[in-house]
């Protein structure tokens, strides 16, 4: 999972901030000071840091010179609104974007993603699977298979997560940025719906069931 670090020192922002970055599947740590903050980003290996430029201590600028010194971990700057030199000096000491304060969440993470997906380019085919996100289209053995928009993300979660043993909870999580109710069952019908159209192309059964646990995508068949 992507694991974010969120440097600032407002920590009622960075608690709704990590809330809504959850919800996206994806993995929040914060820090409230400097030197705290650079040293979560130099030794917990965050696959991206928010940071602040006023932070107690050592300020964002400081802790952006002190991580470019041993790391090349994507940093998306968080500055005032309007304050240019802010976001130059930020750029020139190598902070990889900036988003200003106040800034939507859906921005934000538009901008994370944008910048997790330049550096690290996405692995569309995994076994007999091709996924291209931007069309919202799926080839299984080189056939198009006709999925739902909410089946694709169902089976984008498992894709992006492959090998891995996924909870129900998780998929619903990243799939629609909500909690799985009691009762719902509505994952497991996606998933249904998702083998059974799979199944009309090629007999390979490719989403493992654990039972009480979740879904696994696997890269070959049995």
């Amino acid at each position: 999972m992507t694991k974010i670090l969120i440097i600032d020192d407002d920590t009622s922002l960075c608690e709704l901030l990590a809330d809504y970055l959850q919800s996206h599947g994806l993995e929040v740590e914060q820090a409230h000071e400097g030197p705290t903050g650079l040293r979560q980003a130099l030794d917990n290996g965050p696959d991206l840091v928010l940071l602040d430029v006023m932070l107690p201590g050592l300020d964002g600028f400081g802790v952006l010179k002190g991580i470019r010194h041993k790391s090349q971990v994507p940093v998306l700057m968080l500055t005032a609104r309007g304050d240019e030199v802010d976001r130059v000096l930020g750029l020139e000491l190598g902070a990889d974007d900036y988003v200003a304060k106040p800034f939507s969440h859906r921005e934000l993470v538009a901008r994370i993603q944008a910048i997790l997906r330049r550096l690290n380019p996405v692995v569309n085919a995994v076994g007999a699977l091709d996924l291209q996100p931007e069309r919202l289209e799926v080839r299984y053995h080189g056939q198009l298979l006709d999925l739902t928009a909410a089946e694709f993300r169902v089976l984008a979660v498992l894709f992006e997560r492959c090998g891995e043993v996924v909870s129900k909870e998780d998929i619903c999580q990243q799939a629609f940025g909500r909690r799985l109710q009691p009762f719902d069952r509505h994952i497991d019908i996606h998933v249904s719906h998702i083998r059974k159209k799979m199944a009309d192309l090629h007999p390979d059964n490719v989403i493992r069931t654990l039972r009480g646990v979740g879904y696994q995508l696997i890269t070959e068949g049995p």
